[in-house]
């Protein structure tokens, strides 16, 4: 997991060089912002219609009593502008992969019984398409919504408590629906 990043972030550092004036963009999630998940993006032109997202996530933090939401996730998305890049309507292929450690999480209604009591931890892959627009909000700033769907499949395991070391199984899911949701606050470079 942690090879991936090391490898992705080299890759991205290692072109930087190579790209030329207002190919490339840095952003910030605003709603990983939220739950104080630290992120980056960073977007590069690929030609005048494509460009290639790659954003990354890390969540360190355990939160009070006991909640963990902890995760590192990286998800590059090849994007198809039907406008231009970095400007109007786009559709996009993405890919996911991401190392979790999360639960005792809030008795709130749309989180279950199991995330309340158990921790999880483990990692899942996959992919997805997604639709975004972007709206420009000035030579230099513009922001950003896209949702995307697709498939994840989770590899866990589940303890009883956050600190207990004794784990109840092993087991795997599948998942299809929502992978993607951003509210993007975007820096274009030049």
């Amino acid at each position: 997991m942690k090879k991936i990043l090391v490898i992705t972030l080299f890759f991205v550092g290692f072109n930087i060089s190579a790209i030329n004036a207002q190919r490339m963009v840095v952003k910030s999630n605003l709603l990983y912002d939220a739950t104080t998940t630290l992120n980056l993006g960073m977007e590069f032109g690929l030609s005048h219609k494509w460009t290639l997202d790659v954003p990354v996530n890390y969540n360190p933090w355990s939160l009070s009593d006991g909640a963990r939401l902890r995760h590192l996730g990286v998800q590059p998305e090849a994007r198809y502008w039907f406008c231009e890049r970095f400007r109007n309507t786009f559709i996009g292929f993405h890919a996911h992969y991401a190392w979790f450690n999360v639960g005792r999480l809030p008795d709130w209604s749309f989180i279950s019984f199991n995330m309340q009591e158990n921790r999880y931890q483990g990692h899942l892959f996959g992919g997805g398409v997604s639709i975004g627009h972007s709206w420009l909000l000035s030579n230099r700033w513009s922001l950003e919504a896209s949702v995307g769907l697709g498939y994840a499949h989770i590899l866990y395991d589940k303890y009883p408590c956050d600190e207990c070391a004794t784990k109840l199984k092993s087991d795997h899911r599948n998942y299809l629906g929502p992978t993607k949701a951003a509210i993007s606050l975007i820096y274009i470079l030049k």
